[in-house]
């Protein structure tokens, strides 16, 4: 069994209020659950405005298969025009 967690620092620059920033997040986190069946959570800067770490976890008996699940869900990220990407970090466990 292998484990792959991506975590993924965001910058929001739209944002104004928690209220909008849990919405830009509450919305990509569903989109990103629905379509991969995947788990994802807020893991840091819970308290900042335009600032979200999140991370993204997998599992599987392939590593092949959840890497490439993990870079279409990178790719979903990276779509989201209300969010911008500031540093990526991927671990197989």
């Amino acid at each position: 069994m292998i484990v792959g967690v991506r975590t993924i620092d965001l910058h929001i620059p739209g944002c104004r209020s928690l209220k909008e920033k849990r919405f830009v997040i509450k919305s990509l986190r569903d989109r990103l659950r629905s379509k991969f069946n995947i788990s994802v959570a807020e893991i840091d800067h819970q308290d900042l405005w335009q600032r979200s770490k999140i991370a993204i976890a997998a599992v599987n008996d392939s590593g092949a298969y959840i890497d490439g699940l993990l870079e279409k869900a990178m790719e979903m990220v990276d779509k989201e025009r209300r969010v911008v990407i500031i540093d990526v970090n991927t671990e197989m466990y």
